[in-house]
């Protein structure tokens, strides 16, 4: 299957690939997948964690499969005939997924995907990042971040990675991020508290930012209230492009500096990024690197 779509930068459009594990049905933003392969036989990972079904080895390199339905708690495949292999890329990290089959590719909008209730996400433990109805049936999205991250912790957002920065001094330059997840915005809270960020204003998702950005606008305190914008691109009913699209054609907006965190920094993204003037793009493995150039931002602009 062609997983190779390209969408213009800053449309709020993402393509899905929906897939089956144990009769349902799931969907993954199709910029995270590498390449979509048969069912191949593995080797098992003495030590492994229990969710990781083994390995192979393709072009030349060794590929970790995660069971997916074992993460989800479900029926495991009993006709590998129709199983399939989803090899993502995100955070720098390739990982594939045992899945149940693979159903198609659909064009959305990310205002078409609605947000988990607390019901749905309560306890944070939860792994649907989104739910779209898809003629009548709906598809759960994944979050495939948080559920590498409980196998490999280092692969996602490392605190500690503030404690090689050394001394820090406390900063009040006011800092908007926009972050769906509330595990992921709680982490980049208080990674930025420890940095010494202590005016920070974390958002849902890029609409609930741009909104805000709005009411500055109108309330005339644009200056006062916004010193640098941080940014993810994933998000139901704004991604991260469109915010930025949207703030570089805004003649009172389009000086303000924009990062780009996501754990989707990849060549094609980075290019979107560039084209669309984000001031940094750094991946969610890279905390130490994002506040260093957070830091240079800051320090340019105040």
């Amino acid at each position: 299957m062609d997983t190779n779509i390209l969408l213009e930068s800053g449309t709020n459009e993402l393509e899905i690939l929906e897939f089956k594990v144990a009769g349902n049905y799931y969907g993954i933003n199709v910029a995270k997948i590498r390449e979509i392969l048969t069912y191949n036989a593995l080797t098992p990972v003495p030590n492994a964690h229990p969710n990781v079904e083994g390995a192979f080895s393709t072009r030349g390199e060794t590929i970790s499969i995660i069971n997916l339905a074992r993460c989800l708690g479900m029926e495991e495949s009993t006709d590998p005939s129709v199983d399939m292999f989803l090899i993502t890329n995100f955070n720098g990290i390739n990982t594939g997924f045992h899945v149940h089959g693979v159903i198609g590719i659909h064009r959305v909008n990310w205002s078409a995907i609605i947000k988990p209730d607390c019901i749905i996400n309560s306890g944070g433990a939860s792994v649907a990042t989104g739910i779209v109805n898809f003629d009548g049936k709906l598809v759960i999205l994944l979050d495939f971040e948080k559920i590498v991250a409980d196998i490999t912790p280092e692969s996602g957002i490392n605190l500690t990675d503030v404690d090689a920065l050394g001394n820090r001094q406390i900063s009040m330059a006011p800092i908007l991020f926009a972050e769906d997840s509330q595990l992921l915005s709680t982490l980049i809270f208080d990674g930025l508290t420890k940095a010494g960020y202590r005016n920070l204003l974390p958002t849902n998702n890029g609409l609930e930012l741009w909104e805000i950005l709005q009411k500055y606008k109108k309330e005339g305190t644009l200056e006062q209230n916004v010193a640098c914008i941080i940014t993810d691109i994933e998000m139901p009913q704004m991604d991260g492009h469109r915010l930025l699209r949207l703030i570089r054609n805004d003649q009172q907006l389009k000086d303000i500096p924009v990062i780009i965190f996501s754990s989707l920094i990849n060549d094609e993204m980075r290019r979107k990024g560039e084209l669309l003037g984000a001031n940094a793009q750094l991946s969610k493995n890279e905390f130490g690197e994002f506040i260093k150039k957070l830091d240079e931002i800051i320090a340019e602009n105040v």
